[in-house]
């Protein structure tokens, strides 16, 4: 799990180091404008590695120790070393490109976050493990159940847009997870539906 534990750590120090300086958080955060008039691509990744604040940082990063660490071992045997960070950054521009597409002359929206990258990994474990037992704000639930009710929760929020969290990244990461795995190992739906078909709750 070392990669899983290297993205942790720069995530961590980069939204530390960004809580106390406004300037690097302007040069790392998603700014449309930035993007497709001074051609600063790498913000399609660095967004991920900065947080609105701690608790935003915590929850995150929590998620994806306990759920990195398993698709890191999956994704290593499958792609080699780099598998997992391929995956991880991947998902960080997936995720996070149809926001940007339908922002792209919006010089007032911003985004920031590693929600839509965690969100792959973890709809890729569900993929693997659907009635694993997860915690949910202390409560336990298959993760099958709760990868429904992310899902409808995330479409509801998304639709009312009242609040600043980027529920279409949450989507499209979702998704993203799904797919890419999917893709490098296609017998994956049938252990899927195999093991749906078995429920432990």
């Amino acid at each position: 799990m070392l990669i899983t534990l290297l993205i942790i750590a720069i995530t961590c120090i980069v939204s530390f180091m960004a809580f106390n300086n406004r300037r690097l958080m302007d040069d790392l955060i998603l700014w449309p404008p930035a993007i497709e008039k001074q051609r600063e691509y790498h913000r399609l990744v660095t967004y991920g590695l900065i947080h609105a604040d701690f608790g935003h940082l915590l929850f995150n990063m929590i998620t994806l120790f306990f759920f990195g660490r398993v698709m890191e071992g999956f994704y290593s045997a499958q792609l080699g070393t780099m598998g997992f960070a391929l995956f991880y950054i991947g998902a960080l521009v997936i995720s996070i490109l149809p926001t940007y597409l339908q922002n792209r002359h919006n010089a007032n929206y911003r985004s920031l976050g590693a929600s839509g990258a965690v969100s792959a990994v973890l709809f890729a474990y569900i993929l693997l493990a659907p009635w694993s037992r997860i915690i949910v704000f202390v409560i336990p639930m298959p993760a099958i159940i709760y990868a429904v009710l992310y899902v409808a929760y995330s479409i509801y929020m998304d639709r009312q847009a009242r609040d600043n969290v980027n529920h279409s990244a949450h989507l499209w990461g979702a998704a993203f997870g799904i797919a890419f795995t999917v893709i490098i190992r296609p017998d994956i739906i049938s252990h899927f539906l195999a093991q749906l078909s078995q429920p432990r709750f």
